[in-house]
């Protein structure tokens, strides 16, 4: 039986990589310190045992230790939405370079592969567009989002250099927008604040005038391509996400349809270095991985609306 680490497991894409791995015969330790995960995205887990799954809370940027062989580190530990790594600027510079770097040390120790989740957000506001992998982006380091753009630029560096000079087997993964369950209703993010407003009857916020695009990829899609990442032999960057791209007022309405509801559009300034354009260019992972996605975007936000219908209203909600 596999032996897997996940940190960041109890976030949103975390869990969702965990309940795969689970499947796929592993025996796998959840690792998060639940500033912005929460143990409700993976309770479920908890019945079948200490041997299948267990949940360790801890903050990966300190000494980072796992008893016994370990197969598999995958490195997702990090806040990921703006609102987020904007309330938490420091530790997102500290879990995206100390943090990849005991990671880094971690399977290098046990001749373990390293799954590292980087982010569309290396190519900053790019001025190529789709963006392949081969783009080396145009961010800036000094404006407020370069807390998460440069962390995740230092972790690619990172695991490159431990591949090259110590063999580590590294893999990256470059994840473009991705939606699904268990995301949080407030964590800032276009979808999770455009579905919470439709379903309150508030009006929907649309940054700048709503030109800008984004590419949204369903979860278990992208879980798919990770998986096949990890279990490649592929050690450049490889994009995930879904090349159909959407302005975000098209995006805007079309939750408002999904949805049902009669809320409005109103308008608010683009916050600094906000990206203009977004879309991955997947020829890569096509190629590499034989992977694309399958699910069309109506059907994963109406997947996803049955779970943001029981989460609306809630005091309490999972983390992404």
């Amino acid at each position: 039986m596999p032996r897997t680490l996940i940190t960041g497991g109890a976030g949103f894409l975390g869990s969702h990589l965990c309940d795969r791995l689970i499947e796929e015969g592993h025996s796998v330790i959840c690792m998060d310190n639940l500033i912005t995960g929460d143990t409700e995205n993976i309770e479920h887990l908890f019945e079948l045992g200490q041997d299948r799954f267990r949940f360790v809370e801890y903050g990966v940027t300190d000494y980072l230790h796992v008893g016994g062989e370990l197969d598999y580190v995958l490195h997702f530990a990090s806040p990921a939405a703006p609102d987020d790594y904007l309330q938490y600027p420091i530790q997102t510079l500290k879990v995206g370079a100390l943090g990849t770097h005991k990671a880094l040390g971690l399977a290098k120790a046990k001749d373990a592969r390293l799954l590292l989740a980087s982010t569309s957000e290396v190519y900053g506001d790019p001025l190529v567009h789709p963006q392949p992998e081969d783009y080396w982006g145009n961010v800036n380091p000094i404006g407020e989002r370069g807390v998460y753009d440069e962390a995740k630029r230092f972790g690619e560096a990172l695991a490159m250099a431990y591949h090259r000079y110590h063999g580590v087997e590294t893999r990256i993964t470059r994840i473009f927008n991705t939606y699904g369950p268990r995301m949080r209703v407030d964590d800032g993010r276009a979808l999770p604040t455009f579905m919470g407003q439709a379903l309150r009857g508030e009006p929907l916020t649309v940054y700048g005038d709503g030109s800008q695009t984004r590419a949204f990829c369903y979860v278990h899609d992208l879980v798919e391509g990770l998986y096949r990442l990890l279990m490649s032999d592929w050690a450049e960057p490889v994009n995930l996400g879904n090349p159909d791209e959407i302005t975000i007022k098209e995006f805007a309405e079309e939750i408002i349809e999904v949805t049902g509801s009669d809320s409005d559009i109103t308008y608010e300034p683009l916050p600094e270095d906000d990206p203009q354009v977004r879309q991955p260019d997947i020829t890569r992972a096509k190629e590499v991985l034989g992977w694309e996605p399958t699910v069309d975007r109506r059907e994963g936000l109406e997947r996803t609306l049955t779970y943001f219908r029981k989460r609306v209203g809630r005091k309490t909600s999972p983390t992404a």
